[in-house]
């Protein structure tokens, strides 16, 4: 499954949700999937600088795919890194690098964030495309 299609799936749920706060709901239940990071993976290389609550993002080049792993510590941060994760990890690096990250504004949920968390999901973007960059490089 595509980029494009996970984020299609993703806007079509979060469609059935006739409120903001509905949606934002649904993010809480996805953090409940949210997975930890052992404790010497959380450090100073993968903490997302710019993100309203800690989190840490860990980026691994495996067979031409970035996988990626992350925790963060609010139950948004959760809910938010599982859908991201969901939708970026185990892609490969020209994929993630060519996709716009406007596109995640059809989903409906951006403007719903504070200015603070957009721009924690910035800062993950930021590390993401930085990951995808490195994971090309090794590639080449």
């Amino acid at each position: 499954m595509s980029i494009e299609s996970t984020l299609q799936r993703y806007k079509e749920d979060f469609d059935l949700f006739a409120t903001p706060n509905e949606k934002l709901e649904y993010i809480f239940d996805l953090g409940k999937k949210h997975t930890t990071l052992p404790e010497a993976e959380k450090n100073d290389d993968t903490f997302i600088v710019g993100c309203a609550s800690p989190a840490w993002l860990v980026g691994e080049c495996k067979e031409g795919k970035l996988i990626l792993r992350a925790e963060g510590t609010s139950e948004m941060a959760k809910g938010m890194l599982t859908l991201l994760l969901d939708i970026f990890s185990n892609r490969t690096p020209d994929e993630i690098l060519s996709f716009d990250p406007a596109k995640l504004n059809e989903l409906g949920i951006v403007e719903l964030l504070s200015p603070v968390r957009q721009q924690s999901l910035e800062a993950f973007l930021k590390k993401v495309y930085a990951y995808a960059e490195k994971c090309k490089k090794i590639r080449n």
